[in-house]
C-alpha cells in the first residue's frame, strides 16, 4: 500500500534544487521551491560548467523528456581538446577529446544561467522568489515550517538545504558543519565573442579547455563558449531542425541574455591578491586581473581589456570539512549546502545533480509504500554523504586549488610549476599515457554511481 506522497519544501532554486524539484514532480510528490533572488533573471550565473554522464543522467531520469531535450539544444559546443598552455601562450600539452557519443556519456558544456532558465522552465507555479530562509522549527506532528524574511512561512513534510555554500539551513541543522577558505581566489570574466576576439587565441585553444601554468603561481583557464543562437536570439544557420524546431518552443531564451563569448578566469594563492578584492567590482576588478597578469601574453591582456565590466566576479574558493554521521530527520541536504568542493575537478554541479537523482529515489520508494519517509532520507545520506565528502577531498587535492599547494611558494614554486608542466608534456606524448588521460577526463571515477 502507497503512503501519502509527501509535501517536500525546497531551499534554494540552484541547479540540484530544481533538478530535484522536477524529479519529485515527475513521480507525483508534491513540491516547492523556494528562492532568495527576486526573479528568475537575477544572479550573475553565466559561466561554464561542465556536466558528464553523472550530471546527464540526472537530467534526463528527473526531467521531463522534451525539457531534457531542452538541455540538450542549448549546451553549447563541446571542447574538442583539453589543452595545457603557458602564460605566454606556448602549448605544453593538447589532447584530443572524444567525440559526443550519446547524450549522456559525454561531457557537455553549459552557461550557468542558461541551464539555470532551462531548469526553471515548467516550475513557474512551484518557485517562490524573493524568498530569503531564515529558520525552520521541527513540530511534534512530524512537519517542517520554513521561515523567511518577508515574514511569510511554509509548512511541509520534509525540508531540502539546497542554497549553496554559505547555507543558513545548514548552519541552523548542523552547527558543527564548517566550510573554510580553501586559501585560493578566482577573478572570473567573460568577453564577447567577435571576430577581433577569436582571432586573439590559438586555434586549439578556440576548440578546448585551457588550463593556463604562469609562472609566479598565477594560473588561469580560458575557454570558448558557442551556442545555437545569436545575440538577437536568431537560430543560427547550420543548427539542425529538430534543435532549431526546440529552441523555437522554448520560452526560457527570452530570459537570458547569455551570448557567444570567452570565458577566462585566473586564480593564485589568497596572498597574491588585494585584501579588498571580495569588494571589488567591474573595471576596477578587470585592472586587478590586468595588474596580476602583467607578464602575460599580450593577446591574453587584451582579451581582460574586452571583458564585460559587469560580468567580473571575485571567487573566494572555499570546502567542506568532513563531518561524522548525523542522526536522520525532516530535514536534509543536498550540493554545496552541505558538500562545498573547490573546482579542483569540475564536479560541484554533477555531484549535486546525483544527490538530487539519489534523494528523488528515495522519496519515491518512500511514497510506494517501501519505506518511511526517515528511512528514505537515511538511507539518501548513508550514500550521499560518503562520496560527496569523497569528491571534496578529490578535488582539494587537485594541483593549485589550495592555497597551500607548493605552486604558490616562493622558491620551490618554479619547480613545482616545471614538474607539472614537465607532467603534461610527456603524458601528452606517450601514447599510453594520453589514452589514460583521455579515459580519465571522460570517465573520472566522480562520474560514475
Amino acid at each position: 500500500m502507497s503512503a501519502a506522497p509527501p509535501h517536500v519544501l525546497i531551499i534554494g532554486a540552484g541547479t540540484g534544487g530544481l533538478c530535484l524539484a522536477h524529479g519529485l514532480r515527475r513521480a507525483g510528490i508534491s513540491v516547492a521551491v523556494y528562492e532568495r533572488h527576486r526573479d528568475r533573471a537575477e544572479g550573475l550565473l553565466g559561466y561554464r560548467v561542465g556536466i558528464g554522464p553523472t550530471g546527464s543522467r540526472a537530467l534526463r531520469e528527473c526531467l521531463p523528456p522534451e525539457l531534457f531535450a531542452t538541455f540538450l539544444a542549448t549546451c553549447a559546443r563541446p571542447p574538442h581538446y583539453f589543452n595545457v598552455v603557458t602564460q605566454g601562450l606556448r602549448q605544453t600539452a593538447s589532447f584530443a577529446l572524444r567525440p559526443n557519443a550519446d547524450p549522456v556519456h559525454t561531457e557537455h558544456s553549459v552557461a550557468r544561467m542558461v541551464l539555470r532558465q532551462v531548469l526553471l522552465t515548467g516550475l513557474e507555479d512551484v518557485v517562490h522568489f524573493d524568498k530569503t530562509f531564515t529558520r525552520y522549527e521541527q513540530r511534534d506532528d512530524g512537519t517542517v515550517t520554513a521561515h523567511f524574511a518577508d515574514g511569510t512561512s511554509a509548512t511541509g513534510d520534509l525540508l531540502v538545504a539546497a542554497d549553496g555554500t554559505h547555507s543558513a539551513v545548514r548552519r541552523q541543522y548542523l552547527p558543527h558543519a564548517v566550510t573554510r577558505d580553501a586559501g585560493t581566489i578566482n577573478i572570473a570574466t567573460r568577453i564577447p565573442l567577435t571576430p577581433h576576439t577569436r582571432g586573439l587565441i590559438p586555434e586549439r585553444v578556440q576548440q578546448g579547455i585551457s588550463l593556463i601554468f604562469g609562472v609566479g603561481g598565477m594560473m588561469g583557464v580560458l575557454h570558448v563558449m558557442e551556442f545555437k543562437w545569436d545575440a538577437e536570439r536568431r537560430i543560427k544557420p547550420g543548427v539542425s531542425e529538430t534543435d532549431a524546431a526546440v529552441l523555437r518552443d522554448w520560452p526560457g531564451l527570452a530570459h537570458d541574455t547569455t551570448t557567444d563569448n570567452i570565458n577566462l578566469i585566473i586564480w593564485s594563492a589568497a596572498n597574491r591578491f588585494p585584501t579588498d578584492i571580495m569588494e571589488r567590482r567591474g573595471e576596477d576588478l578587470v585592472q586587478v586581473a590586468l595588474d596580476l597578469t602583467a607578464n602575460w601574453h599580450p593577446h591574453l591582456r587584451e582579451l581582460l581589456t574586452h571583458a564585460d565590466p559587469a560580468s567580473a566576479l571575485p571567487i573566494k574558493v572555499s570546502t567542506s570539512e568532513p563531518v561524522p554521521p548525523w542522526k536522520s530527520s525532516t530535514v536534509t541536504m543536498l550540493g554545496d549546502a552541505i558538500h562545498t568542493m573547490t573546482p579542483g575537478r569540475g564536479v560541484g554541479a554533477n555531484t549535486a545533480l546525483r544527490d538530487a537523482r539519489l534523494l528523488c529515489a528515495q522519496l519515491s520508494r518512500a511514497t510506494a509504500g517501501d519505506k518511511t519517509l526517515l528511512q528514505a532520507v537515511a538511507d539518501y545520506e548513508a550514500v550521499m554523504a560518503p562520496y560527496g565528502f569523497a569528491r571534496v577531498a578529490e578535488s582539494l587535492n587537485r594541483s593549485g586549488t589550495s592555497g597551500d599547494d607548493r605552486m604558490y611558494r616562493p622558491v620551490v614554486g618554479r619547480l613545482a610549476l616545471l614538474g607539472a608542466r614537465g607532467y603534461f608534456g610527456v603524458t601528452s606524448r606517450v601514447p599510453r599515457l594520453r589514452r589514460r588521460f583521455v579515459d580519465d577526463f571522460h570517465t573520472y571515477e566522480g562520474d560514475r554511481d
